[in-house]
């Protein structure tokens, strides 16, 4: 078992700090088996203040409701005192019940809430195949593992089931979040079906123009994922900088909007009827 120090050296040391404050925080409130990383961070892609810090804790037994007080407490703390990171660090809490079930809601922290959510196979896979130890047991002794078919379900039913239909939502394409997540998400699960493998929000950029993405939209996406950091660390990247030729435009948010779902509506049912039934 590792030690509760041995934090993924390669983060920013900022969260590097943070891992080791949270971690030493759970070892003191629940009994952990594990912490482990997913996401960005372990697979090389995460940007300070920028990414999502996507984590799993594996619990010896389910949390009491106390124990989930103290888990939002913690939290809370955090948040309140750890700077951006921290603000973005969401925790699910395993603890061995239904572990293969992707429809079982676990305990976890979220955009600054406690709640119950899924563990999907797509994060189930992520650990199995790069999932960073921080603390304890490796997610092949606790896990598990993903099959190809299950694997390809959820991607066909995420896309049919949640994606497709948000499009019919308008309102929602005004944000960054869900241009972001809805271009990349197509790009990541187009690669999973060609080939099984999982890819980086960083290496979707690419897959994403050979799909015919409108380029202003994948302008903007790198550029405030990937461009010059702001001035402060709560400060959006300026919208002059070079890399985003549209973004200071007052009428860009309604315009990206109407470019990305005029793309995803057709590219995700041309990926449907190439990979799924129904």
């Amino acid at each position: 078992m590792r030690p509760a120090t041995d934090v993924y050296e390669p983060a920013p040391q900022a969260t590097a700090a943070l891992l080791r404050a949270f971690l030493t925080g759970l070892r003191d409130r629940v009994p952990l088996r594990a912490l482990w990383a997913h996401g960005s961070l372990a697979g090389g892609d995460y940007r300070e203040g920028r990414s999502d810090l996507d984590l799993i804790a594996f619990l010896a037994r389910p949390a009491t409701p106390q124990e989930a007080d103290d888990l939002a407490g913690l939290h809370r703390r955090l948040a309140a005192t750890g700077g951006p990171a921290a603000r973005s660090l969401h925790c699910a809490y395993l603890d061995g019940t239904a572990p293969d079930d992707p429809a079982h809601p676990h305990l976890a922290w979220a955009h600054e809430e406690l709640m119950h959510r899924q563990i999907t196979p797509v994060t189930r896979r992520e650990l199995h195949t790069f999932g960073r130890v921080l603390y304890g047991e490796d997610p092949a002794a606790l896990l598990p593992p993903v099959t190809d078919d299950q694997l390809t379900a959820f991607v066909l039913a995420d896309l049919r089931g949640f994606w497709r239909p948000a499009l019919g939502h308008p309102e929602y394409w005004l944000r960054d979040i869900w241009v972001d997540l809805g271009l990349l998400t197509l790009a990541r699960a187009t690669v999973t079906l060609r080939n099984g493998t999982l890819i980086s929000k960083r290496r979707a950029l690419p897959v994403l123009a050979g799909l015919g993405a409108p380029t202003q939209v994948l302008a903007d996406i790198r550029h405030r994922r990937y461009g010059p950091a702001p001035a402060s660390p709560d400060a959006p990247p300026s919208p002059d900088a070079p890399g985003a030729p549209d973004a200071h435009r007052a009428d860009w948010p309604a315009r990206r909007a109407e470019l990305t779902r005029a793309f995803l509506a057709p590219a995700i049912d041309r990926t449907l009827a190439a990979y799924g039934s129904g």
